[in-house]
């Protein structure tokens, strides 16, 4: 698959680590070392099929993982209480990691959501102000739609290894019928956007499709409860949609050539 998606949403590995903290119920200052290392890795083999623009601090936490994995399995030997309780808890540079990040992070979403502008900020006011169209995840993260992912793909029925087949199934087509859908549903859920799929492939491409539609600020995806369900709608009216994914076509194409 040639499609490499990169997308300025696109988090990092604290990022991840802290949603699948959340997602197990579990606290940052005692991690399931082996669970989370091991949804870590899964997550990350999966991100890589899609072929998204991994980060090499990723590996580099997934290599941090194991490490601190593979310390806490060692048995203790004689001298090994006394050796632990000089060296501390492998997790403990982790755990402060996470926390140092957690409220760094916070704290920027506290400072999104004041009132800066016109407060502290002034601007000379225009006649015609231009709407800027911002289109983001709302309400989740993009690992939020990787683990909704995952879920889809685990129930498709098992293919024989023996089987081999030819699929032709594009990205570009992907977008241009998730386009049609929205526009005769309004919007839909995100389950339901695999509907048909009979394949792994079917499912990857129309994955990568959505996040391209993202990208170009024509769907929104949102969850407006935290358990809730994953909801995909129009951003922009579906012509002006086309018209964008035509140009960028047409200057992919002029940079290729």
């Amino acid at each position: 698959m040639s499609t490499k998606v990169q997308l300025d949403i696109f988090e990092g590995p604290l990022d991840l680590l802290l949603h699948l903290i959340k997602k197990n119920e579990v606290s940052i200052t005692d991690i399931p070392i082996a669970t989370i290392t091991e949804q870590y890795l899964s997550t990350l083999e999966l991100m890589q099929s899609l072929n998204l623009d991994v980060a090499g601090e990723f590996l580099v936490m997934a290599a941090t993982l194991i490490h601190i994995k593979s310390r806490m399995l060692l048995p203790l030997g004689e001298e090994g209480e006394e050796e632990e309780e000089e060296e501390g808890d492998p997790r403990e540079e982790l755990v402060r990691q996470l926390l140092e990040y957690q409220r760094f992070k916070e704290a920027a979403e506290e400072l999104e959501r004041r009132e800066i502008l016109n407060r502290d900020v002034f601007v000379r006011p225009i006649e015609a102000p231009e709407e800027v169209e911002t289109v983001e995840f709302e309400g989740l993260s993009l690992f939020d739609l990787i683990s909704a992912l995952r879920n889809v793909l685990e129930r498709l029925p098992e293919q024989g290894v023996h089987e081999v087949t030819l699929e032709t199934v594009s990205v570009r087509e992907k977008m241009n019928f998730l386009l049609d859908d929205l526009r005769r549903r309004g919007k839909v859920i995100f389950q339901s956007l695999f509907e048909g799929a009979t394949s792994r492939m079917e499912v990857v491409v129309t994955f990568l499709a959505m996040l391209e539609l993202v990208r170009i600020h024509a769907i929104r995806v949102r969850q407006e409860e935290r358990v809730g369900p994953i909801v995909i709608e129009l951003a922009a009216p579906v012509g002006d949609i086309q018209e964008r994914m035509a140009k960028e076509q047409v200057e992919g194409d002029g940079h290729g050539a």
